[in-house]
């Protein structure tokens, strides 16, 4: 009888041990803080609203005269969500055979050309994701005119180009030049990969991935 008494007693301690072990981890953790808790403060401002982060906003400006460079722009503007802007020029004829070569003496010479007001203000914008089409292995005179004339409302670009065969090193170290300031990022596409468009996606996914790493929220 005394030893079934003893074991009686055994049992109920070992019950009542079990039970704080149990109980213990929840009392730790109504007590502790959300870190030491396993879980994650929320971002607040000091005001105590919860704030989202700041999306940058970024526009896409481009000349195009066959359409290649503006394809490539939307594109972009599509997959970044941005704004974009072509530039039209004043007084000028790039068409037919005449033109074409009127273009490309005018490229090679380093000319600019008048440019219509933009409807859009590039001062607005975080980023500015400027478009060119190679002429005679250098950028086109709209766009030269547009980095020179709107150089001190960029805040930070990116440079595309589109080509026949060769031209875009030339004319990106000239952009960031006329622009003052070296782009985050650059890409270029033949004129044959613009006419294929799983060609042309498979070159504005990462050129888009590394605009969007390169202007983080966090910069902003």
């Amino acid at each position: 009888m005394k030893k079934f008494a003893i074991f009686c007693v055994a049992l109920l301690c070992a019950a009542v041990m079990t039970a704080a072990e149990a109980a213990a981890p929840t009392a730790a953790a109504k007590g502790a803080s959300p870190q030491q808790a396993g879980a994650q403060a929320p971002t607040t401002t000091e005001g105590g609203t919860a704030m989202a982060p700041i999306e940058p906003k970024i526009l896409v400006v481009y000349f195009s005269r066959t359409g290649n460079t503006e394809k490539v722009g939307q594109a972009l503007a599509t997959e970044l969500k941005a704004d974009s802007v072509k530039l039209n020029e004043q007084g000028t004829d790039w068409e037919g055979v005449w033109g074409y070569l009127k273009a490309g003496k005018a490229a090679w010479k380093g000319e600019s050309t008048s440019i219509e007001k933009l409807k859009k203000e590039p001062k607005d914008y975080d980023l500015v994701v400027v478009g060119t089409p190679i002429w005679a292995w250098d950028l086109t005179p709209a766009v030269r005119s547009f980095l020179t004339v709107y150089k001190d409302d960029l805040k930070k670009v990116a440079f595309f180009a589109t080509e026949a065969g060769s031209g875009h090193e030339k004319a990106f170290k000239n952009m960031e030049t006329l622009a003052g300031k070296a782009p985050v990022a650059t890409a270029f596409w033949l004129e044959k990969e613009v006419k294929d468009p799983e060609k042309m996606r498979e070159k504005v996914a990462p050129f888009v991935a590394e605009i969007q790493k390169m202007v983080s929220a966090s910069d902003l």
